[in-house]
């Protein structure tokens, strides 16, 4: 088998996240989520909860955010310095073997390596009532998470990568997991993975 490393990016609430975990089982290889997170709080001494919120999300629902966090006499944010370690992080993590990661922008992060980058989607009723089932909210709290989640990822997205989150040119394969389910859809990624690796 190649070094080829899936990526997912998702829609908050499509549930991208499990989907990846799945696939990892399928394959037999590491799946990474919050192994990345622990790995940069290691190198920054940030707390988990600050790197989650800060590696993947922008602090506000406007990318003009980004001119008004505090930064060093070198020009360099906290923001920075954690997508840095984050870069480091992927790289290395990407370089010990085929694995999946989740989120992060690491199909841009590791756009020079051997991937197969997906994008997993689902229907904005579907993404509300997992969301209720999972976090416990009634529908307008879900609705509301789902909306500024995927916003704050989508401009973490285009800051540090110049691209538009959820793009098609950005991805190998575009799902949506509720046309072919959970299960379904982590059995399609995993599929294709085996052929691309066996040619």
């Amino acid at each position: 088998m190649s070094n080829k490393i899936i990526t997912i990016s998702r829609e908050f609430g499509s549930g991208g996240k499990y989907i990846g975990i799945l696939v990892a089982k399928k394959l037999g290889i590491p799946c990474y989520d919050k192994d990345i997170i622990e790995k940069i709080a290691e190198e920054s001494g940030f707390v988990d909860d600050f790197i989650k919120r800060v590696s993947e999300y922008a602090p506000s629902k406007s990318i003009f955010a980004y001119s008004f966090v505090g930064r060093s006499a070198s020009g360099e944010s906290i923001e920075d310095r954690i997508f840095a370690i984050q870069k480091k992080v992927i790289r290395e993590l990407a370089d010990k073997g085929p694995c999946v990661i989740v989120g992060r922008s690491a199909d841009y992060i590791l756009r020079n390596y051997d991937t197969l980058d997906v994008f997993i989607y689902a229907p904005t009723e579907d993404k509300i009532k997992r969301t209720m089932n999972f976090k416990g909210l009634n529908e307008k709290e879900a609705k509301k998470l789902i909306k500024e989640t995927d916003k704050k990822r989508s401009i973490n997205y285009k800051y540090y990568t110049g691209r538009t989150w959820g793009e098609r040119e950005n991805y190998t394969v575009m799902l949506n997991s509720t046309d072919l389910g959970i299960e379904k859809t982590a059995d399609f990624i995993a599929e294709i993975y085996r052929r691309e690796t066996e040619k």
